[in-house]
């Protein structure tokens, strides 16, 4: 029996979990990166004999000496080269120390070796994995993933509280981020974009705790929302058009619907001659259009300084010459400074809301416009939101894990103290088979009021769009 295999077998005869080593956090990702922090903070071995030595034994004692004989002015942001260094050094230690293993045995502890130096240690097979959309780590023990909307537990651990913690410090540390006992929760993003969220003890009584929205590393295009069925060709040509004809767009739905994917395929129908400002917590906007400045916030330092809001960011980007002004999310007094803009000669701006349907996305934007500290009676803050807003466009999250739009919602204007709204399209659920919501985004037959607008921008669509005329979808 290979020596890996006794090992772990000998772990598993255990119910205790055996103490463990500790891994070498990776240092941050920058351009000029060297190896000398990761090299200062060795592995402590367990305190175990070299005879009953474990599996981790095993790997902390490969690995510190790894990087004992790493140079440490190397630059790991050069992974390739510095993959195939360590792999060199990973042989020849292999082959000093007389450790026989079998190939695949040799490969899996490079690799984990790797990916504590170069990655995100235990996470980072479940970051290669494109069939994975969201990774929740509830403590060390506890890793679940979510595939095609659905959430299942994952064979993978970290050895520790402190092992997670170092992953957690090893995403934050390069956006000037910190999370700590002051600071136990935090907001952050990694190298490729995808949505990072960490809390930590004492708030989390399971452990660290991270939540990590992947991106595609493909943004998402319209032609796939299409072929998802979350959205009909009838609606992307409507949708189309309100973004070319630049009326001010919010995008609702719940936590995970897609919002944020949504807004990015909108974005891509903006006029690459446009000058495009992005407002974010954490910057995952994916937009491909030449002229675009993305701004992030950024939380008080250490010191409780230096905090940069939503807020402050939407008010500077108006002296910014902007044409166009996306804000990831409005969750807060941002909400008014985003209406006045879109009120001032910027047409065309996005944002996102949560909600639950496209009439408590007004409720919620009038909550978070009070919340602004101003002292506006209802109705002008309601005249605000009718006057700025054109379209509201709902997504929801389906009981099969599927994200469609459910509706897309023309804002009228006042009637007394009321917003009136008219549906344009509408989510018709016929059935549910085989765990599936069958159903189609449909016209409701009537044409915005807005269609001026949009004809004066050049664009022009066919009565068959609105189900007028022609087939009904």
């Amino acid at each position: 029996m290979s020596l890996l295999k006794r090992i772990e077998q000998g772990q598993g005869r255990s119910g205790d979990t055996p103490q463990k080593a500790q891994p070498a956090p990776a240092a941050p990702e920058s351009s000029g990166g060297g190896l000398s922090s990761l090299q200062s903070r060795r592995i402590s071995a367990p305190n175990t004999t070299p005879q009953a030595g474990t599996y981790f034994d095993l790997k902390t004692r490969v690995q510190n000496k790894l990087l004992s004989e790493l140079d440490p002015s190397m630059d790991i942001s050069r992974t390739d080269d510095v993959r195939r260094t360590i792999m060199d050094l990973f042989e020849q230690i292999l082959n000093e120390e007389n450790i026989v293993l079998s190939r695949p045995e040799r490969q899996r502890l490079f690799e984990q070796i790797a990916a504590e130096i170069l990655g995100f240690g235990p996470l980072q097979p479940l970051l290669e994995d494109d069939t994975i959309t969201e990774i929740m780590v509830n403590g060390p023990k506890n890793i679940y993933v979510e595939r095609k909307g659905k959430i299942v537990r994952v064979p993978v651990t970290f050895e520790s509280n402190d092992h997670v913690m170092r992953v957690i410090d090893r995403i934050v540390a390069p956006l000037g981020r910190r999370i700590d006992e002051s600071s136990p929760y935090v907001d952050a993003r990694l190298p490729d974009g995808s949505r990072v969220n960490a809390i930590i003890p004492p708030i989390s009584l399971v452990g660290p705790s991270l939540t990590i929205r992947k991106f595609s590393k493909n943004p998402i295009t319209v032609d796939q929302l299409i072929q998802f069925g979350s959205v009909t060709p009838e609606a992307v040509e409507f949708l189309k058009a309100c973004v070319i004809g630049r009326l001010n767009v919010v995008v609702s739905g719940g936590t995970g619907s897609g919002k944020t994917t949504l807004l990015n395929v909108l974005s891509s129908f903006i006029p690459n001659d446009e000058r495009i400002i992005t407002i974010e917590n954490a910057a995952e906007l994916q937009l491909r259009q030449e002229h675009v400045v993305t701004l992030e916030s950024r939380p008080a330092n250490i010191e409780g300084r230096g905090e940069i809001t939503i807020r402050d960011l939407v008010i500077n980007s108006l002296r910014m010459r902007p044409e166009r002004v996306i804000v990831g999310e409005c969750r807060g007094s941002e909400s008014l400074d985003m209406l006045q803009a879109m009120n001032t000669g910027h047409d065309g701006s996005m944002t996102t809301a949560h909600s639950n349907s496209p009439r408590d996305t007004l409720a919620r934007m009038e909550t978070m416009v009070l919340m602004a500290g101003m002292d506006l009676p209802i109705r002008a803050i309601r005249e605000q939101i009718s006057s700025a807003v054109d379209v509201i466009v709902h997504q929801s999250r389906m009981r099969d894990g599927s994200r469609k739009i459910t509706h897309i919602t023309e804002i009228n204007g006042m009637e007394g103290d009321v917003i009136t709204t008219t549906d344009i399209f509408i989510f018709e659920q016929t059935g549910f088979d085989n765990g599936k919501v069958i159903g189609r985004l449909r016209p409701t037959g009537l044409r915005p009021k807005f269609m001026d607008k949009i004809e004066a921008s050049g664009v022009h669509l066919p009565a068959s769009v609105f189900g007028v005329g022609g087939k009904r979808y």
